[in-house]
């Protein structure tokens, strides 16, 4: 799953940007121009380098026109294609700020928009670079421009202090604003890579209970047939008692139906399509979670116990597949860090269902307790990696046992253990301990045990 949710993960977003979508946008920008060009003229008699100022406009509108009919409206430019292409916008930008004031034009601040571009779309190289730009092309435009002026001749600009700040202003909103959005996107596209990769989780293991439960019903079906078959092999064994060859095949054919028969019933399991089944002690389901990783070398042990306000016999609880999985991926990172030992201690009262996962490793560092369930982050100290070969550390895993549990109406906590700490002063460890709790209506099978967001079915 790490490597599903990894190359999710890596995959650039700026080849995902189509040609024409940038066109679209530059046409706006085009038009934008033309329209502040015709308004400093028209209504403000302001007297600029009109011929300069179209050629400059004109440059981008050649550029777009060779974009639109020379490529493709389907194409989808590369990661420097997209960097390029927003590089010639701030160029062009630039041009127009020289032969428009520098600085001292308002629209200036419009610099900033192309770095914002490439910080959502562009890798952190790219938005560097053109971050780096616009400050150089910013800096320049403070010193050498052509100088706004009036029908009278009078030239506009602005103090030196707030021709400074103008500077300064943009130069932070350069930098804050391209590091802003390339934080906040790097968190989405790590919370999208990371939410389909739960939902995979989730089918792989849903897929695995809808097989099993095929497999059941297989084997329920098959019973009787197999049953004939090793019957009427064993009736032509017993006719054919004078030919040997002939017996021995009559008696391989039995043997076979026979070993059909405990195929399907290994693959079943008790995964048969029966609605009994599908509810199950809470001790057989954490004994479940727990199967896969109770021959890695580390000693689990199972403890139950009952509050004073609640039935002494563990709940009947739903077999679900997102819990299984999600209590599953808990236990696995308590036995990959344990030294020798985890306990899963399932307690119940009259409202809610608890399962504590303790282990008695290093336990969770400190300043990471807060994040812990978050994607793509270490879950325990960088040392521990050894211990584990093929460990990443993404801390992918929590986030899908985070997410599919709270789906099923459950509160996590994370937290370290102490020599004495949890209800009634029980001893933990001094390890990490997670805590998975939940309402006991909604997930006890007896009290109805409904889906996060399911309603009471009507009987009326």
């Amino acid at each position: 799953m790490s490597d599903i949710s990894g190359g999710l993960f890596r995959q650039g977003g700026g080849n995902w940007i189509r040609l024409r979508t940038l066109v679209l946008l530059r046409w706006w920008a085009i038009f934008g121009q033309i329209s502040a060009l015709v308004a400093a003229e028209r209504l403000y008699n302001l007297n600029l380098e009109v011929g300069l100022c179209y050629l400059v406009v004109g440059v981008a509108v050649v550029s777009n026109l060779v974009a639109a009919f020379v490529f493709p409206e389907n194409k989808r430019l590369s990661e420097s294609e997209n960097m390029l292409f927003v590089l010639f916008d701030m160029l062009q930008l630039g041009a127009m700020l020289y032969l428009t004031g520098g600085l001292h034009n308002p629209f200036s601040i419009l610099i900033v928009g192309p770095v914002i571009v490439s910080a959502s779309a562009l890798s952190t190289r790219s938005t560097v670079l053109l971050g780096l730009t616009a400050i150089l092309i910013v800096s320049v435009l403070t010193e050498f421009y052509l100088p706004l002026r009036t029908e009278q001749g009078f030239i506009l600009r602005t103090p030196g202090v707030f021709l400074f700040g103008n500077w300064a202003a943009i130069v932070i909103a350069v930098v804050f604003l391209g590091v802003y959005s390339r934080w906040i996107l790097s968190e989405m596209h790590a919370m999208s890579d990371a939410l389909q990769a739960t939902q995979m989780a989730l089918a792989r293991e849903q897929k695995l209970t809808d097989l099993g439960g095929v497999v059941a019903a297989a084997a329920h079906e098959l019973g009787t047939p197999l049953a004939t078959i090793k019957l009427t092999s064993a009736e032509l064994a017993e006719e054919l008692s004078d030919t040997p060859e002939l017996r021995e095949d009559a008696t391989l054919i039995g043997e076979q139906a026979d070993r059909c028969r405990d195929i399907l019933r290994a693959m079943g399991g008790q995964l048969k399509d029966d609605p009994q089944l599908r509810s199950v002690p809470l001790p057989a389901l954490l004994e479940e979670a727990a199967q896969p990783h109770i021959e890695r070398g580390k000693d689990i042990h199972f403890e139950t116990t009952a509050e004073t306000d609640a039935p002494s016999s563990p709940p009947t609880v739903k077999r679900r597949p997102e819990i299984i999985h999600g209590l599953r991926n808990l236990i696995q990172n308590a036995v990959d860090f344990a030294r020798g030992n985890v306990r899963i201690q399932s307690t119940w009262t009259a409202d809610h269902i608890s399962v504590r996962i303790v282990d008695d490793g290093p336990g969770f560092p400190a300043h990471i307790l807060g994040r812990i369930g978050d994607p793509f982050m270490r879950s325990r100290p960088s040392g521990d990696d050894a211990r584990r070969p093929g460990y990443e550390g993404m801390g992918l895993g929590l986030f899908i046992a985070k997410t599919l549990l709270e789906r099923s109406g459950a509160d996590l906590s994370f937290a370290n253990g102490s020599r004495r700490s949890g209800e009634q002063g029980r001893k933990t460890g001094r390890g990490a301990v997670v805590e998975v709790r939940w309402p006991r209506d909604r997930f006890d099978a007896a009290m109805g045990g409904r889906r996060a967001g399911e309603t009471a079915p009507n009987h009326g």
